[in-house]
């Protein structure tokens, strides 16, 4: 069945970018809603954006979400991977703001807040998005792929300059939980030298490494405590791609694959992908499917425990 969170829960923190305080409250919401954000601090009417593909606003360092009224919401990818983590279809996300707070980089504390309040069943069925055949959208050295699949499988590859970084690769099944077992906990990254650029442009205002980032340059890793896995990064960049793949509205039942990709390439994917009525088919899960989905059968005990 399609799920909710059972009562609201609130997050106060500070935005990535602009380095403002910034607070964010999920409240349950009915069967088909979807997930959509409300801008509290706008006008009452022009103030919902709807959590959709084609509501981006295309942008390289994060998903900025966009309304017909020009009201916009950015950084929303973490906490739209952990409501597709814990199996969430339907919520209203309110924020105070334009920017959802970065908390410690990770999608871990939504999460843990999401499954503290517990998820509440409708009486409606949840449908799935089933890929048919292959998908693929091209930017420079960078791919990304939607193939025939039984569950939802990410598979992301990426290779840096930087000797801390360097090659990495990592393939994961979505169900039973893996997400938050596996990927929720790892943090936004970026080399200093992106730092750099960022704050001269007046980005990053909020950045703070070991509290809600991981900064890499050359093979130094910045940041207290060290790395909370190995492969941190390209863990972080699955982390992003279930978030912005939330973004197609209903659950996906195919093999993502991402190779160097970032946030606009998989919403190209997306686009690709709906552009192509025999690239996919909607359909009502029955109760094996369901259980393939992500968050089915998530339990707050498998949230790793971090510094």
């Amino acid at each position: 069945m399609q799920n909710t969170i059972k009562t609201a829960v609130s997050f106060s923190g500070v935005g990535l970018h602009s380095g403002q305080p910034a607070r964010v409250t999920i409240r349950p919401a009915g069967p088909d809603c979807g997930i959509v954000f409300r801008r509290t601090d706008c006008a009452l009417g022009q103030n919902d954006i709807p959590a959709l593909w084609d509501h981006v606003l295309q942008s390289p360092l994060c998903t900025r979400l966009v309304n017909r009224h020009g009201v916009e919401i950015s950084t929303v990818e973490h906490v739209m991977a952990a409501m597709v983590g814990c199996g969430i279809h339907n919520a209203q996300v309110e924020v105070a703001g334009p920017e959802v707070p970065i908390m410690d980089g990770s999608a871990s504390v939504f999460v843990r807040g999401i499954l503290s309040k517990g998820i509440r069943p409708s009486h409606a069925p949840v449908k799935a998005i089933r890929i048919r055949k292959p998908v693929d959208v091209r930017r420079g050295d960078a791919m990304a792929r939607l193939v025939p699949h039984e569950t939802l499988l990410i598979e992301f590859s990426i290779d840096f300059e930087d000797a801390a970084i360097g090659s990495q690769k990592k393939t994961l099944n979505m169900s039973n939980g893996s997400f938050v077992r596996e990927l929720a906990t790892s943090r936004t990254f970026c080399r200093q030298a992106d730092v750099d650029a960022m704050l001269a442009n007046g980005l990053a205002q909020g950045g703070n490494p070991g509290v809600n980032a991981v900064v890499f340059d050359g093979d130094r890793v910045i940041c207290p405590g060290g790395l909370r896995h190995s492969d941190e990064p390209v863990r972080h960049k699955m982390l992003d791609a279930l978030g912005d793949l939330g973004l197609a509205g209903l659950p996906i039942l195919g093999h993502y694959q991402g190779d160097r990709a970032g946030h606009a390439l998989t919403n190209d994917l997306l686009r690709a992908l709906f552009a192509d009525p025999e690239a996919f088919e909607v359909m009502e899960c029955d109760a094996e499917t369901a259980a393939r989905l992500p968050g089915a059968g998530v339990h707050p005990r498998e949230i790793p425990e971090v510094a």
